[in-house]
Order: structure tokens, then sequence, then C-alpha cells
């Protein structure tokens, strides 16, 4: 995850810091149009302005973290960023309202919170324009050189080939190593012909990605050594790929790359962490949330009648691969499996009722949860709990399935918020690589950003059936 940030995100936190100085200077604009004129009540708020507009210009920031605008892989046109953004701007306004009820000295007017809300719109929509033209020139990017030029290189180039992928790195091309085959185009092939080290120099790589099919005897390490010294990264294939997708690649995963690799930190003090991290969360979004659940519980009964049940109970994987039982709202008819085989659940699935479909479309089927989460039987964030039946099957087909049940299972996750909804073995198995991802580099920041990340999906409606 710190690689990630390292090499992935720097990007990010500039854009990060421009936006949220350009919004709080939007919010010096506003005082000055709203009071233009009025010297002495410019005055008044230029004295308490820290106060006034670091609040405003946090929670547009996080609005807009919380829509997914500041996501290194978001596939989306001009028209979908602007709406998410006038969307996180609305969000932005309404928290700050309830703010300003909580901290009466950081009020602003209507007037002023308005105008600072317009401008900053227009200001930050100006500077995306300018900003993501800038990330997508060349000029800018990582220069990347792949040594190798089989078919684990050809792989690479294919899953990796939208410009939103190489948002933060250009391939300048694959230099075959050996007498292996070539599974590169020809635009694609690089022949350096003098020493690597000196060759690197003079091209400007930055990043030598070390790729061969076989690397027995035709690795040329002394070189790779050399152009190390010089202060060229070198990076295994695999390693690169997750660095860059934020998942796994399952093709070019051997047992020996987990085994060695950093990560998969279980350590006492991050489980402490991950635990108190749950219980707070847990506690607030039960503190916000409890009138929408009794809603919900109504909506069922009313539907439903008196006889049938409200919650729905269903065993799961947990922890270790230890079964326990999770509790939802029932969005299906009481009697969805009376032949006790288990069924994913498709789109426009008959067995979810009226209200089942709504609930299911906001999540609030899901809020239940948050008492397995208390009890301590899933966290906040980690891979989903599936139930049992799958779990044998994908055991048996998908290689390293298991690996995901070494940390509870999550009520959101990395996979939730970077693959819809699986509903076959070829999901599970893709899902898998995001779940990977996530045992390997699970941390605090990490945990906050998906959670943050998650309020998207929720007010979207991503993935729900």
């Amino acid at each position: 995850m710190y690689r990630s940030f390292r090499y992935g995100v720097r990007w990010q936190l500039l854009l990060v810091l421009v936006e949220f100085v350009l919004l709080v200077g939007c919010v010096y604009a506003a005082v000055v149009l709203r009071y233009w004129g009025h010297g002495g009540t410019q005055s008044a708020f230029v004295h308490s302005m820290q106060l006034r507009a670091l609040p405003v210009a946090l929670v547009l920031i996080f609005s807009m973290a919380s829509l997914g605008l500041y996501q290194v892989h978001l596939r989306a046109g001009w028209l979908g960023r602007l709406s998410r953004q006038g969307v996180a701007f609305v969000l932005g306004g309404v928290v700050l309202t309830v703010l300003y009820y909580a901290l009466p000295p950081s009020y602003l007017g209507r007037g002023v919170l308005g105008i600072a809300l317009l401008l900053g719109y227009l200001v930050v929509a100006l500077w995306r324009v300018l900003f993501l033209s800038l990330v997508d020139a060349d000029l800018f990017k990582r220069r990347v050189m792949i040594l190798g030029a089989g078919e684990r290189a050809a792989e690479l180039i294919r899953i990796m080939r939208r410009k939103t992928d190489q948002r933060g790195f250009k391939i300048l091309g694959c230099a075959p190593v050996g007498a292996g085959s070539v599974s590169i185009s020809a635009p694609l092939l690089l022949h350096p012909d003098e020493a690597l080290c000196e060759w690197v120099t003079e091209l400007g790589v930055e990043e030598i990605v070390v790729g061969p099919d076989d690397r027995r005897g035709t690795l040329p390490v002394e070189a790779l050594l050399e152009c190390k010294r010089h202060g060229v990264a070198v990076t295994e294939l695999a390693e690169f790929f997750e660095r860059e997708a934020g998942k796994i690649m399952m093709e070019l995963t051997n047992p020996s790359s987990l085994i060695f690799s950093d990560g998969f930190n279980i350590s006492p003090v991050r489980l402490a962490i991950k635990r108190a991290f749950d219980l707070l969360t847990a506690s607030l979004v039960l503190l916000v949330t409890w009138p929408f659940m009794l809603l919900t519980a109504l909506a069922i009964r009313l539907e439903s009648g008196g006889g049938a049940p409200i919650l729905y109970y269903q065993d799961r994987v947990g922890e270790n691969g230890k079964l326990f039982r999770v509790i939802k709202f029932r969005s299906m008819g009481a009697d969805a499996e009376r032949d006790g085989v288990a069924r994913w659940a498709t789109e426009h699935d008959n067995r979810v009722t009226r209200v089942g479909r709504f609930i299911r479309k906001a999540r609030l089927d899901e809020l239940p949860q948050l008492w397995n989460v208390l009890r301590g039987d899933m966290s906040i964030i980690g891979p989903r709990p599936e139930r049992p039946q799958f779990v044998d099957s994908f055991n048996k087909c998908i290689r390293y399935y298991s690996l995901r049940h070494c940390l509870k299972p999550g009520l959101t996750g990395w996979a939730q918020l970077r693959y819809p909804y699986g509903s076959s073995l070829e999901d599970a198995e893709e899902k898998l690589k995001f779940d990977l991802f996530y045992v390997k580099n699970h941390n605090f920041v990490f945990d906050l950003a998906i959670l943050i990340q998650t309020l998207e999906v929720v007010l979207f409606g991503r993935g729900a059936r």
C-alpha cells in the first residue's frame, strides 16, 4: 500500500492539496463578493476566516473523495465527472449546514456559502480539466521498460491497455531476453545495441519491469544491479501490476512470490487498531442509521404481514474458515430457498420482494450486520463473507481462494469498490484478485479510504442485486 502511494498516488496528493487551497480561496472570494463595499463586515470575516474557510474546504474534499473523484482508475467521461462533482458539492453543502448548528463560530451565512459553493464548483472543474490534461501528458509520466517480450509481457500490456490504466506511467517498449518466443508486436519491441545500463540512461528509463517467461540462465543480473546502482528502479512484473492495478495478477503469481513478498500484516498491534476502528465506526453508523432501520423493519412488516420474519439469518464463512450467522433484513420471500439449495442472486430475481428490491439497491438490508461487527464476527472493511456451499466449490476450483479467510470478512471491501456484484465462478475468481490485494496490503489508511469511497457505492447503487 505504501509503495502504491509512493508511485501511483503522487499526482492525487497534488490534486488534493491544490483543490484544498482553491476552495479556501473561493471562500475568501465569496466574502468579498457578498459584502462588496462593506469593508467593516469583510474585516470581521477575515479575522475569523481560518475557522470559517477550513471546514468548507475539508468537507468538500471529503465529499469529492466519497464520490470517487480521487480514484486513480476512475473511468468516466467529463459529463460523469461533472455530475459526480455536483452531487459532491450538494452533499457538502448539506453537511456544512448541519455542521454550523454544532459549531456556530464557523457559520458563514447562506449568501456566502452559496457563492463559495458555486465558485468552488467552477474553479475545481476548470482546474481538473487542466490537471488531467497534464497527468495524461507523457512528459509527466514515469518512463517504464519491460525486460522480456514473451507471453507474460504481452498479457500485462493487454490487461493495462486503457489510458486510465497507464495514468502514472508510459511503457516505452519490451526488450527480449534469451532465445524465448516473442509475443509483442513490432512497434513495442526494443533492441538495446549497447550495455543495458548505458542504453537505459540514454533512453531516460526510470523503471525496469522484469518479466521474461523463463528467467533461468537468461536474466542479466549484473546489468540490472548496475542499473539499480544508478537510480533506476527494478521491479518484478507481478509486483508492478499489483502496484498499478490495485489487484493481484493470478496468472503471474506463484507461491514463492507470495511467501517472500511484503505485506500480510496480521500483527497484534494491527489487529487491535482494526478492532478499535470497527467498534467506533459501527457505533457511529448505528447512531446515524437507526431511524432508517426502523423504517425498513416497518416496511417489511407491512408488505409481508405479521407472520413473516423481518430479519434473515444465514451461515457464512468467517475468519480462518469458521462459520457464523450473518444478520440481514429479509429482502426475499420467506420461502425463497425452501428446497435448501444455495443459489446466486440474479438481476431481476423474482424471489426479491418489492421492499427487498429497494433496500438492496439502497444497501439498507446490510445494516443489521453492524451487530455482527460489534460481536466480532465481521469487520467494517474486509472480503465479503460467502456461503459455505460456494466456498467449498471455490476452494476446489480457484487457486489461493482460502487466503481471503485469514482476515475477518467485511461489511464492505476493496473488491466491492472495484468490481460489480458477482454471480458466477468467473466473477468470484476476478473478485479474489482484489480481495488478495487487500489482504496483502491492508492498513488503517487503506481501510479509511475504502470506507469513504463506499459512500459512492451507496449513492449510485453500484453492484446491488
